[in-house]
């Protein structure tokens, strides 16, 4: 039985290589397309060829993660159904190959691919898209969201802070920055502004500052105000670089533990988490995918297929892979709008195709 899973493992895990680096050629030359073109646009600060060729290698481990399971669903029906075609697989059944026995092997082959994908995504990607920024922001700017920026609160004892962000490198230099200090009652207590700040841990170091601050009116006194310009200022904050980075990225470019960090921060300091929420259950249901996507494929090396028949029933698995996708960002984007329970949200897509998956594999196998 060893020697029959040494032939399943090696024939898949080809097959799976393939199919991904297929996949990864498209996806890099697509990418390439678009550095061209910004390679065009930004040639007079100074971005060159070479700067755009390690930016897209830099994308590997992102689209890595995003065809890892879609590269096992099809590798793996390719598989399932050659041997089906070439009667190998009726000979390991003849050996005592059990469905069961099929399915346990195929499994255990799966915890690898979700080891994998599970290292690409919480690993490999956030590494590599941090380097890309850092890579860029010389030649076309600092991250920005818009005319706004990107707007953080923190609570620290009876003081709330409202922070804004208008550019940000990436890494741990920022500019533009304006801090506002409120009291318990939401008064404004002074505003706080930057034209630098660097980002060090506990604390942010303020460079060219400007403090405004108002004492609030009393029975006695009415509301005085003051204005002081510093060379530089330590400001004591638990805002990290990840929270600032997910204030201006997209939340599915983080780690699922600068998620759950994110998320904590959100909630502690009464703002809506929901988004960030589904994004961090997507990010620990998504490398379990590879594990539906093998039991989906396994019921095909039990079918009979006839000469040029692999070629429809890989397109099938092709077809599968995109909706399995497709209903991922459905149920995200719904699930944003709707308010449903994060948890519940994320895990939908696999728990449906889970199901589905068992229910080919008992009716097409079990059942005979």
């Amino acid at each position: 039985m060893k020697t029959v899973r040494q032939l399943l493992y090696g024939e898949i895990i080809r097959a799976v290589v393939f199919v991904a680096l297929g996949f990864l050629a498209l996806f890099l030359f697509f990418d390439l397309v678009d550095e061209l073109q910004a390679l065009s646009r930004h040639a007079a600060q100074g971005y060159q060829l070479q700067h755009a060729l390690l930016f897209i290698a830099l994308k590997t481990p992102d689209h890595l993660y995003e065809l890892l399971p879609i590269s096992v669903l099809i590798g793996s029906i390719f598989v399932m159904a050659r041997l089906a075609q070439s009667s190998e697989f009726t000979i390991l059944r003849t050996g005592g190959l059990e469905p069961w026995m099929a399915l346990s092997s195929l499994l255990k082959l799966g915890l690898v691919f979700v080891a994998i994908t599970f290292f690409f995504g919480d690993y490999a990607a956030p590494w590599a898209e941090r380097q890309a920024q850092q890579l860029k922001a010389p030649f076309l700017g600092q991250l920005t969201t818009g005319q706004t920026g990107a707007w953080l609160r923190e609570k620290q004892g009876n003081q709330q802070y409202a922070v804004n962000v208008r550019r940000f490198d990436g890494i741990r230099q920022m500019q533009d920055v304006r801090i506002h200090a409120f009291n318990d009652k939401g008064q404004l207590l002074s505003i706080t502004t930057a034209k630098q700040a660097q980002i060090q841990p506990g604390q942010w170091q303020l460079s060219e500052v400007e403090e405004k601050s108002i004492l609030l009116p009393s029975a006695a006194n009415p509301a005085q105000f003051s204005a002081v310009k510093l060379g530089s200022k330590t400001w004591p904050t638990g805002i990290s670089t990840d929270m600032v980075a997910a204030a201006l990225l997209s939340p599915d470019r983080m780690s699922t533990w600068e998620l759950f960090g994110y998320m904590r921060h959100l909630s502690a300091n009464n703002q809506n988490a929901q988004r960030y929420e589904i994004e961090f259950w997507r990010k620990v249901f998504y490398p379990l995918s590879c594990l539906v996507m093998l039991v989906l494929a396994l019921p095909f090396a039990y079918l009979h297929f006839r000469s040029g028949q692999i070629a429809g029933h890989v397109f099938a698995g092709v077809l599968a892979g995109i909706s399995f996708s497709l209903l991922n960002n459905v149920f995200s984007f719904i699930g944003n709008l709707q308010n449903w329970q994060p948890l519940l949200t994320s895990a939908a897509p696999a728990l449906i195709y889970s199901a589905v998956s068992l229910a080919a594999f008992w009716w097409m196998v079990l059942r005979r």
